[in-house]
């Protein structure tokens, strides 16, 4: 089994907004810093736009991977990602349907849209990390593997319990079953939303990370995703990586240092 791959997401908390997080580049790439220090290898940020300063200001803090989010964001702005050549960049698979507590998302990604990003990917050397949120998903990615726009490794995404239209449940059955459907040479990794700490449903957030160590995928976690930890206690990024790294090492499933995920994910 490979070791963990743990990703940060230190933004915004869409269905609790008045949780707090860093906003600026110096106190993203702090935290950061903290992130990497206790498990992470991976940096989702949102760079509050700011993409160049957050970039540059997380790289003279640590070594961290540096993922550029917002995936609603048209290619034309987005393009600062490229230029100043973070490490990754988020694509959706498909069309943007969320309903969160202070907005909703509603944004059509066509085809050729994604083919686009495949070109730029290639042209300056970024990783593309693919947002997959049900089997339509899937068929998109197929898509491009089966055109050649893409080679192994294919970084990817399971998205559970986001909120909208693009919904899925947050269980472990809906984990395996999209996970079955993924193809061959993927790394694929799970974020899970849920409206509370605990869920209806039965199954939230601890159950699919459980179920994604023990199974050789690997997680991401953070105050953009659930900003509880296992207490019930709103906690900042870096303590759930804490916590997140602590789950995995009584499981037996050892932490990937940010060289490792390097080579994991084809940088």
């Amino acid at each position: 089994m490979p070791p963990l791959i743990i990703t940060a997401t230190p933004n915004i908390s869409w269905l609790h907004p008045q949780v707090d997080y860093p906003r600026t580049p110096q106190a993203i790439a702090e935290e950061a810093r903290l992130c990497c220090e206790n498990g992470a290898a991976i940096l989702h940020t949102h760079a509050e736009g700011k993409w160049k300063e957050t970039i540059d200001s997380v790289r003279a803090r640590c070594d961290i991977i540096v993922q550029c989010g917002m995936s609603s964001l048209p290619i034309s702005e987005r393009m600062e990602v490229y230029e100043n050549k973070a490490d990754m960049i988020s694509v959706i698979l498909n069309h943007h349907d969320e309903a969160f507590t202070q907005t909703e998302c509603n944004v059509l990604h066509l085809r050729q849209e994604l083919v686009e990003y495949c070109l730029l990917c290639r042209k300056y050397g970024v990783i593309p990390e693919w947002e997959v949120w049900h089997a339509g998903s899937v068929w998109n990615l197929d898509y491009l593997i089966g055109r050649k726009l893409l080679k192994p490794p294919y970084v990817a995404t399971l998205f559970f319990g986001w909120p909208g239209g693009t919904w899925s449940p947050p269980t472990v059955e809906e984990y395996l079953y999209r996970r079955r459907l993924m193809p061959e040479g993927c790394v694929c990794n799970v974020s899970i939303m849920v409206a509370d700490h605990a869920t209806t449903l039965g199954e939230g957030q601890r159950d699919i990370l459980t179920a994604a160590i023990v199974s050789g995928d690997h997680v991401r976690v953070g105050t953009e995703d659930h900003p509880y930890d296992h207490s019930g206690k709103v906690v900042p990024t870096h303590e759930l990586v804490k916590e997140t790294a602590e789950m995995a090492r009584a499981l037996g499933r050892p932490l990937a240092t940010v060289q490792q995920a390097r080579k994991m994910i084809g940088l």
